[in-house]
């Protein structure tokens, strides 16, 4: 019965032209899956341990360390930030050439 039953609906979708192919894959590196989940996941433990690490010092009385540290953190960022706008301004321009 099962079987019948089976076969009567692949006969049915058979019919109405579904295939039972896998779809097709993709054949490159999801960059934007990968760079999301470093966004998302990576980057807020890596800065919680910057945060330890800054408030472990301080406790100790290492200000000027912390600061120091803090200031190369921030220009770090900067300099991530620049990249990631230069980024968008070259895809701009090769748009704004090629169009």
């Amino acid at each position: 019965m099962i079987a019948t039953e089976l076969a009567a609906r692949v006969a049915t979708a058979m019919h109405h032209g579904a295939t039972l192919a896998a779809p097709d894959q993709p054949k490159g590196i999801n960059t934007e899956g990968v760079v999301s989940f470093f966004a998302s996941n990576i980057a807020p433990i890596l800065l919680a341990v910057l945060g330890v690490i800054f408030i472990g010092r301080a406790s100790r009385g290492e200000i000027s360390k912390v600061l120091t540290s803090s200031a190369i953190a921030i220009v770090g960022l900067a300099f991530i930030a620049g990249a990631a706008t230069l980024f968008f301004v070259g895809d701009y321009l090769i748009n704004l050439i090629f169009s």
